[in-house]
C-alpha cells in the first residue's frame, strides 16, 4: 500500500498494523518529519513529491492521497504516478476537499457572528486561490478516474453541519492565516479574535468543505 502525501503516522500506522509483517506501507510526503518521529513504525517512509519525482519502486494493491492533489501543480502528472504502479485489479482512492461547491462555513446565516464567519471563509477561498489552488478540484476526481482508464469509478461527498471537529478544524484554520488575513485586508485582528472567540462560545453550527472520495480499479 502506498500513502501518498501521508503528513503525520496515524493513516500509515493503521494500514501497516492491517497488512502485517508480510505486508508492505510506503507512507510519502514532501516533508517526513511527522512520519520519522514514530520509532519501529512498520512502514517505509519515503521523501517524495508524487508529482516530480519517479514513483516508489514495485507495485501495490492500493493508493490512497487524501488533500493532496489539490496542491500540486502537475495533478496529471501526479495521477498517471499513482495509477501507473496499481497492480492489476489494486484501487485507487483520491479525496479532495471543493470549497468553490459549498463555500459557506455558516449554512443558517443569522446574525451578525455567522456573517462575519462567512466573510472570513471567503478571504481564505480567495488565499487559496492566489497560491494556485483549484477551488472546483474535489468533483473532478471521478472522470480524471475515468480519463486514467481505471474501471468501478465511484465516488460520494461528505460535509458534517456542528460539532467539536468542525469548531476545531475552522479555530486551527483561522489561526494558521491570521497574518494573512490581516495582512490582505481582509479582517482586523479585534475582528478575528471575535471569530474566534465565537467558535468557542459554540453558538456556531459550523461546516465544512464538502469532501468528495473517489475511488477506482485497475483492469
Amino acid at each position: 500500500m502506498w500513502e501518498v502525501g501521508a503528513g503525520d503516522s496515524s493513516l500509515a500506522t493503521w494500514l501497516a498494523e492491517r497488512v502485517g509483517p508480510t505486508g508492505r506501507v510506503v507512507a510519502s510526503d514532501i516533508d517526513t518529519s511527522w512520519l520519522d518521529e514514530v520509532e519501529d513504525h512498520g512502514y517505509e517512509v519515503l521523501r517524495h513529491d508524487v508529482a516530480a519525482d519517479e514513483p516508489p519502486g514495485g507495485t501495490f494493491d492500493l493508493v490512497h492521497a487524501r488533500l493532496v492533489l489539490v496542491h500540486v501543480p502537475e495533478r496529471e502528472r501526479a495521477i498517471a504516478a499513482m495509477v501507473s504502479v496499481l497492480r492489476p485489479g489494486g484501487w485507487i482512492i483520491l479525496e479532495e476537499a471543493d470549497p468553490a461547491l459549498q463555500p459557506l462555513v455558516c449554512l443558517d446565516e443569522l446574525g451578525p457572528e455567522q456573517a462575519l464567519a462567512n466573510r472570513l471563509k471567503r478571504a481564505f477561498r480567495v488565499l487559496l486561490a492566489e497560491r494556485g489552488v483549484d477551488l472546483a478540484f474535489g468533483r473532478t476526481l471521478p472522470r480524471r478516474l475515468r480519463d486514467a482508464g481505471l474501471a468501478a469509478v465511484e465516488s460520494d461527498a461528505y460535509f458534517p453541519v456542528g460539532g467539536s471537529a468542525c469548531n476545531e478544524l475552522e479555530r486551527a484554520t483561522v489561526e494558521q492565516i491570521r497574518r494573512a488575513l490581516i495582512g490582505g485586508g481582509f479582517a482586523t485582528s479585534e475582528e478575528i479574535t471575535r471569530h474566534l472567540a465565537n467558535v468557542a462560545s459554540g453558538r456556531l453550527d459550523l461546516t465544512t468543505s464538502p469532501m468528495i472520495s473517489a475511488w477506482a480499479r485497475k483492469p
